[in-house]
């Protein structure tokens, strides 16, 4: 907790010229581009959920809850004290404080439960929660993004779904049937593959007729599996028709414990309150779903679903870092000025938060073709491309404009009491999660060949506002020039899902923010106007409107 009425007379010094904590604020209401976004995207209705959950989030206490999930690390329990094996971690009771708050926020189930706009809600309230802390919000996206692949083998979701969509959390390890809520993980790597699924080494064997929806051993091991303790794992293994795809629950139905054998806890660079491990499967029970022999394309409906949220992440934690920058240079002052006042701090300040508001605006914009998706062929074919192009181009994004935020605290910044070590180390993890930046190029190459319709969507949303900014106009046809181009297609992928993304979000800008935000952003980032750091924006920029937007106002 924060102290009250600390000592500010010291015998040698007085304390002076600190800001206060920024803490007891409403994330939501001082978060402009995200009010914005919630009401176009097509989910004004969930405002004021989104408002008690900001309000949560920036408390005092909750901060303190991630601060404390994050120093108390999980810890593995392989045996209990009479010998028996377990195979279970504890999590210290922050973890299951934040938990128990995401889940009653129906932030995992809220796309399938809500009439409307449910993805869009779920990536604002996710978006929101990562800026308290992340590790939660690793079993909060694959419980979400469990439900389309168990939709597909209709007799396990309807055993399964009720329990996802519960907003009750129960961190009890127990048959799923006696609890109130369950989680849903995900296991697919392996040592010797990676991202290359297709040389996992796990075996199943039938111990029936076989087929979907039937009854296997799997034998092999898992090299990443996150969120241990969730009570049901989708998985990949080999039958002889080929890669499949289980569903592996942590008991059997006589209520023995599946043999899902911990080896150990990975010692991971970040999101450290969320463990992850290293798995083996001993005879362990799954049952299959989907087609056998098509395990990747099954799966791929969950990836597809945690790209969202790998995408909402680095916004989230974006945005974080702005809002301490911009809080702390508002108080603090170094030459007889404040930091906020002084030009060269202005332009760094205000060019952070161009980068947030469009990596914001980006990924609610994708939210809403999501939820479009369900009924409209286009929306669906957009989301398609759009979703690839934004996981990568958003945690590109991510590690170096936290690092510049944090410059802005100075050392204040790179001390544990503050929170942007923790953003910082957070900030690499999503774009190495569910296909590294080299993978996410390589599936936009396969959308634009196999899905032309996609490519189609994506430059009719882009087209749409032709005419309103030259800089706009021209990235418009450097990027069909791109995209025309077919030549050595894999050493020019990064270029082109880059420029993708970047005329993309201006043109959301474009439509939507203040001229100051989407003018200052094409001039930059799309009209070549920039130095490619921050702190590099044109002359003439209005620096002082941009960042007023950005920043959380405690006074």
């Amino acid at each position: 907790m924060t102290p009250r009425n600390p000592v500010i007379a010291l015998a040698t010094h007085e304390v002076t010229n600190q800001p206060p904590p920024l803490e007891d604020y409403n994330l939501f209401d001082h978060d402009a581009p995200l009010k914005e976004a919630l009401r176009r995207e097509g989910a004004d209705w969930a405002e004021e959920q989104a408002r008690t959950l900001g309000a949560l989030l920036g408390s005092e206490r909750v901060i303190r809850l991630g601060h404390d999930a994050n120093r108390f690390a999980p810890e593995l329990r392989t045996f209990d004290r009479f010998g028996h094996r377990i195979d279970e971690v504890e999590y210290h009771p922050a973890y299951h404080e934040l938990m128990e708050l995401a889940f009653g926020a129906g932030i995992h189930s809220v796309p399938w439960t809500a009439p409307k706009g449910g993805y869009v809600v779920h990536t604002a309230l996710d978006y929101l929660l990562i800026q308290a802390e992340a590790g939660v919000c690793c079993p909060i996206a694959m419980t979400f993004a469990a439900v389309p692949v168990l939709r597909r083998q209709p007799e396990v979701a309807a055993e399964w779904e009720p329990r996802i969509l519960s907003t009750q959390y129960d961190p009890r390890c127990i048959p799923p049937g006696e609890k109130s809520g369950v989680t849903i993980g995900m296991a697919m790597t392996e040592k010797q593959g990676g991202s290359d699924v297709r040389s996992i080494a796990t075996r199943a064997m039938p111990l029936g007729a076989g087929g979907p929806g039937e009854a296997y051993e799997l034998t092999g091991h898992k090299w990443f599996c996150s969120a241990p303790m969730s009570d049901a794992f989708l998985t990949l293994a080999y039958t002889e028709k080929g890669l499949s795809c289980f569903f592996v629950p942590r008991w059997r139905p006589d209520g023995s414990r599946n043999a899902i054998l911990i080896q150990r806890l990975k010692d991971k660079l970040g999101n450290r309150s969320n463990a992850s491990t290293e798995i083996e499967y001993q005879g362990t029970l799954g049952r299959m779903v989907g087609e056998e022999g098509r395990g990747v394309r099954t799966i791929m409906d969950m990836v597809h679903h945690t790209r969202l949220d790998t995408s909402l992440a680095p916004a989230g934690l974006m945005r974080q870092a702005v809002a301490q920058a911009t809080h702390h240079t508002a108080y603090r002052k170094a030459f007889q000025a404040l930091l906020t006042r002084q030009p060269l701090m202005k332009n760094v300040l205000a060019d952070l938060a161009l980068e947030s508001e469009a990596a914001t605006a980006l990924v609610m914009r994708v939210a809403r073709a999501f939820d479009e998706g369900r009924e409209d062929g286009t929306a669906r074919n957009f989301a398609r491309i759009a979703i690839a192009a934004t996981k990568y181009w958003l945690n590109k994004r991510a590690p170096n404009h936290i690092y510049e935020a944090m410059e802005c605290l100075g050392g204040a910044g790179y001390v544990e009491d503050s929170i942007m070590p923790r953003l910082y180390r957070e900030a690499p993890l999503n774009s190495i999660w569910e296909g590294s930046g080299n993978v996410i190029c390589l599936d936009v190459l396969r959308a634009i060949e196999r899905e032309p319709d996609s490519v189609a969507a994506l430059l009719e949303e882009i087209s749409a506002v032709r005419g309103a900014d030259r800089h706009l106009d021209s990235a418009v046809e450097k990027l069909k020039g791109l995209l025309a181009d077919r030549s050595e297609p894999e050493q020019r992928a990064r270029r082109l899902t880059e420029t993708m993304a970047l005329t993309l979000q201006g043109a959301i800008l474009v439509q939507h923010a203040p001229a100051a935000v989407a003018d200052a952003f094409c001039a930059s980032r799309l009209g070549g106007e920039w130095g490619h750091t921050y702190g590099t924006l044109p002359a003439g920029t209005p620096f002082d409107e941009i960042i007023a937007r950005a920043r959380p106002v405690l006074d």
